[in-house]
């Protein structure tokens, strides 16, 4: 904190009318002509947070990602095998594993029938397995995936694929390209908010929130579901907010002119942070405030204030999106079964299933879920064959399962096939690119068409692959 005397000094040669018209910050400007009325359109630099169109008209204004780190076993959640169960035991087919890689298991153990009955839900019939009653309510809205695969069969790799294009870490994530194509409708939140549950974070760590490339302002920022919502939001003690405010006045007047001096935009995106982070202090204590809903709301969700919670999360994620927040991203943590599988399985259904339906269905209620897109799903799926002894299966890129819901999803689909035993992907395959092209479309980009030049180069989401998963959209 600089003293009152030094800000004074500092800025004893520039009116407070010059700092906010001429020293080129965007939110400055902004205040400058909503004070005058009188700034012509030229002298207004455009608020980096600002609503902007995509290419066509979009179906979803808003994504929650939903994602189950960690893997959930497609095999015993959304993809029944029969013939999987009769051959329960038993080596699996040679020809099947030829040139098979796995993460720690030997291909040839013996394969695992699932142990969880299988019901058929909605109207249209979906099958799930007994454990999920709560998404199987909703299965008349969603949209089932069971041919999804990748290309990385360990966590962090295949996690940062998810989320960037690339195994590599430094790319954008999936939701600083949403944020950085379409800002923000809340000049007091960010566009783009992380929130964590379970037993622990994401292998892949902020990687899978990172703007890398992207001006920082795109960063995902993480919130908490109990505390302070914010870390270091608060004022120290003893600091005003008056203090706040003409310290970050100060900081802006050095960053402007460091920006004069090499021009770096990045410091145009730590302005922006700055003035960001001092709205919110007035902003988030209000909107993370789950008390503040009715009990009625509280119990649909599962959610009680107070607690650090996935439930509670959902609850948050409907509160920020209904704010004009783009793009919102769930962790839970983790659904990695090597052993124990029937147990966790159970105990992280019981997490979750309540809290994903409750957010479909209170979107619905309020108008919000047609303009809401929810993505649901880990980063690869779980192995037929056994690991742990009798209870546990171990990475598998080659088939798994998604789901969406909203936004322009068709609801009652269930799409892609695997083979008996769950192995491959065999009908309608999605790549994790297929994936993000579609999410993109539905926000109304063309995904070979958001880019932005770094390295001498133009890079997109999905690299040079993807193509939008037509059968899905509503």
């Amino acid at each position: 904190m600089l003293p009152d005397s030094t800000l004074t000094a500092a800025q004893r040669s520039f009116s407070r009318r010059w700092f906010l018209k001429d020293c080129g910050l965007s939110l400055g400007s902004v205040a400058l002509t909503s004070m005058l009325g009188k700034a012509s359109a030229s002298s207004v630099i455009a608020n980096p947070h600002s609503p902007r169109p995509p290419h066509f008209p979009a179906k979803a204004k808003n994504v929650i990602f939903l994602y189950m780190g960690g893997a959930p076993s497609h095999l015993d959640l959304f993809d029944n095998k029969p013939v999987l169960r009769e051959l329960d035991g038993t080596a699996p087919p040679a020809e099947l594993l030829k040139g098979y890689r796995s993460a720690f298991i030997r291909p040839e153990n013996k394969l695992l029938g699932s142990k969880f009955p299988f019901k058929k839900y909605g109207k249209c019939g979906m099958e799930m397995a007994d454990i999920l009653p709560h998404i199987g309510s909703c299965a008349d809205d969603i949209s089932l995936i069971r041919s999804m695969h990748t290309d990385a069969f360990n966590h962090a790799p295949a996690q940062i694929l998810m989320s960037t294009g690339s195994q590599q870490f430094g790319r954008p994530s999936l939701g600083s390209w949403v944020s950085y194509g379409l800002g923000s409708e809340n000049d007091n939140l960010p566009g783009f908010v992380v929130m964590s549950s379970g037993a622990k974070g994401p292998s892949g760590g902020n990687g899978n929130w990172s703007s890398g490339f992207l001006p920082s302002i795109h960063d995902g920022v993480s919130f908490n579901s109990i505390g302070e919502p914010v870390l270091y939001l608060s004022n120290p003690k003893g600091i005003t907010r008056k203090q706040q405010r003409q310290t970050i006045d100060a900081v802006n007047l050095l960053n402007h002119k460091r920006f004069e001096s090499i021009g770096d935009p990045e410091i145009n995106s730590r302005v922006a942070a700055f003035e960001m982070a001092f709205r919110m202090q007035d902003v988030a204590p209000e909107v993370t405030d789950i008390s503040l809903e009715p009990e009625n709301i509280r119990e649909m969700y599962g959610a009680e204030p107070g607690k650090r919670s996935f439930a509670n999360n959902c609850l948050l994620a409907r509160r920020l999106v209904e704010r004009g927040v783009r793009f919102v991203e769930l962790f839970h943590e983790s659904w990695d079964q090597h052993g124990n599988l029937v147990k966790d399985l159970e105990k992280n259904c019981k997490n979750v299933d309540q809290a994903c339906a409750a957010l479909i269905k209170d979107l619905k209620q309020r108008g919000l879920l047609d303009e809401t897109l929810i993505v649901w799903g880990g980063e690869f799926g779980r192995t037929p064959m056994v690991q742990g002894g009798n209870d546990g299966r171990d990475h598998h890129p080659n088939a798994f399962t998604m789901w969406m819901a909203g936004g322009g999803v068709k609801g009652g689909v269930e799409l892609g096939k695997t083979d008996d035993l769950g192995f491959n992907a065999i009908e309608d395959k999605v790549h994790v690119h297929d994936l993000n092209a579609t999410i993109l479309h539905l926000l109304g980009f063309d995904h070979t068409q958001l880019t932005h030049r770094a390295q001498g180069r133009d890079f997109r989401l999905t690299d040079v692959h993807g193509n939008v998963v037509k059968k899905v959209l509503a």
